[in-house]
C-alpha cells in the first residue's frame, strides 16, 4: 500500500483528499501546515517510508515551494515523486514548481479521480522498470549515463539530477538522433496515464540543459512546433 504525504492547509478539502485516497488503497499522512510537513518528512525513516508526497502551495505559515525545496534537498527523501496541489493560477508558480523538481501539478478545482491517476502515474514511474538486456552505460557526445549505478556525467563529471531528470536525460541518449515528440517524451517518461500539458516537459529539459552546461546542452536540440533530438538528424 503507497504511503503518502498529504499537506493541504484546508482542513474540510484534507478530510476528503484523506478518505477519497484511502478508498483508492493509499496510506495516508495528512498534515496541514508546512512545518508539519517537514517534521513528517524528517521522521518517516521511524516508521513506514514514504512514496510520495501531494503539496500545497498555500499555506498559513510558509511557501509549499519551500517544503518541496527542503525535500529535493535532503539527501534520504530527494528522490521522492511530489505532485504539487494548487489553488493557484499563475503560471510562473506552476512552471517554478516544475524548476524545483516537482513531478506534476494539479490546480483546484479539480477531481478526485484526476488526482488520484496523476499519484498513480508518478508512483508507477518511481519503480525502476528492469528490461532485459539493456545496454548498462549511454553515451553522446560527451554525455554519459550508467543505468545500473543511476548517475550522469559530462567530461567524467557527475551532474546532480533529480531522477525525473536523470530518466528524461537517459530516454534521449536511447534515442539519439531521433525527434522525440512532447507527448512522446510524456507517454514514455511520466507514464500512459499522465494527464499533464507540455510546458512539464519544457521545463525539465531547461533543467537538464543547465546542469549540462552550454557545450553539451547544445546537443538537446528544440524542434520547433514538434518536440525535442539529441543531436542532428542521422547522416547530418
Amino acid at each position: 500500500m503507497p504511503h503518502i504525504l498529504l499537506l493541504e492547509d484546508d482542513t474540510e478539502i484534507r478530510l476528503g483528499l484523506e478518505q477519497h485516497l484511502r478508498r483508492e488503497g493509499f496510506s495516508i499522512v495528512a498534515v496541514g501546515t508546512g512545518h508539519e510537513a517537514l517534521q513528517a518528512v524528517a521522521t518517516a525513516g521511524q516508521g513506514p517510508r514514504l512514496d510520495a508526497a501531494l503539496l500545497d502551495l498555500s499555506l498559513p505559515d510558509m511557501d509549499g515551494l519551500d517544503v518541496l525545496r527542503a525535500i529535493r534537498a535532503d539527501q534520504v527523501h530527494r528522490g521522492l515523486p511530489v505532485l504539487l496541489v494548487t489553488a493557484r493560477n499563475e503560471e510562473i508558480d506552476r512552471v517554478l514548481g516544475l524548476e524545483l523538481g516537482a513531478d506534476d501539478y494539479i490546480s483546484k478545482p479539480f477531481s478526485a479521480r484526476e488526482l488520484a491517476a496523476r499519484l498513480r502515474a508518478i508512483l508507477r514511474r518511481a519503480v525502476p522498470v528492469e528490461t532485459p538486456e539493456r545496454p548498462p552505460q549511454l553515451s553522446f557526445g560527451p554525455i554519459t549515463v550508467d543505468l545500473d549505478m543511476h548517475t550522469a556525467r559530462v567530461d567524467g563529471q557527475l551532474l546532480d539530477l533529480t531522477r525525473r531528470e536523470f530518466e528524461l536525460l537517459a530516454y534521449f541518449l536511447k534515442n539519439p538522433r531521433r525527434v522525440l515528440t512532447r507527448e512522446k517524451i510524456l507517454q514514455q517518461v511520466w507514464g500512459l496515464e499522465y494527464l499533464g500539458e507540455s510546458r512539464t516537459i519544457d521545463a525539465h529539459v531547461r533543467r537538464v540543459r543547465s546542469k549540462l552546461g552550454e557545450a553539451a546542452a547544445a546537443h538537446i536540440e528544440t524542434v520547433v512546433g514538434v518536440g525535442y533530438r539529441l543531436g542532428g538528424p542521422a547522416g547530418g
